[in-house]
């Protein structure tokens, strides 16, 4: 996740630098104590997370937050409480009053973190598939496996296929851990697995090859 701060005080900036440095999993991509400035680096560059100071000469922190793409992050800081009125009109991820403690500012992580990270655990609970002109939502949890086709991966469902026009690649890059591939043509939910051997896996009903180069993937994922 990219950051910056926009604050016009040299010492809040570096507060919350300090902070920053016990979340690795933000990256601080630029400082500004100017609005117009941070604005026109969030035009060039991709930016996940704004903290943002309300009370800015020239620009506000109010007025720059509604400049700036929907998806972005906000977080506002500010020494003075009544500011905190003007910033409900913007959806922001936390208000934080100065001077911040590293134990407030760290909730406030935690928690931005933690949806985070369940907004993607629900993104991956549902695919799209085209097929043709047609688009499918499917829970990922009923598929059983793929068999790729030439061209084309073919989805197998309990009771249905849906054809789709992928790569193995492809496939996998969207398709959470608990999927592998066993054959070069071949990807298995492993929770679907009824019963395995040396030579093959069982799913649905069907017996499926497991590539030799596969094999020792698939017996580490199994335990």
């Amino acid at each position: 996740m990219k950051a910056i701060i926009v604050d016009d005080e040299p010492k809040a900036i570096e507060l919350i630098q300090s902070y920053l440095a016990h979340f690795s999993a933000i990256e601080l991509a630029g400082t500004f104590r100017n609005g117009f400035k941070a604005f026109q680096f969030i035009s060039k560059e991709p930016v996940d997370l704004i903290f943002l100071d309300i009370n800015m000469a020239h620009l506000s922190g109010i007025s720059l937050s509604k400049m700036v793409d929907k998806n972005i992050k906000i977080i506002f800081t500010t020494a003075y409480p009544e500011y905190a009125v003007e910033s409900y009109d913007v959806e922001a991820v936390d208000y934080l009053l100065k001077p911040i403690s590293l134990e407030r500012f760290s909730k406030t992580i935690g928690k931005l973190l933690q949806n985070k990270t369940e907004a993607t655990e629900n993104t991956k609970k549902t695919l799209m598939l085209k097929s043709g002109s047609k688009q499918y939502r499917t829970p990922v949890d009923d598929i059983f496996y793929l068999e790729k086709s030439g061209n084309y991966m073919e989805y197998q469902f309990q009771h249905k296929s849906i054809l789709t026009r992928e790569s193995i690649s492809e496939a996998l890059a969207v398709l959470p851990d608990h999927f592998i591939q066993i054959h070069k043509s071949i990807i298995i939910n492993l929770n679907k697995i009824e019963y395995i051997d040396k030579e093959y896996v069982s799913i649905n009903g069907k017996l499926l090859p497991i590539g030799s180069v596969f094999r020792t993937d698939l017996g580490k994922k199994l335990g």
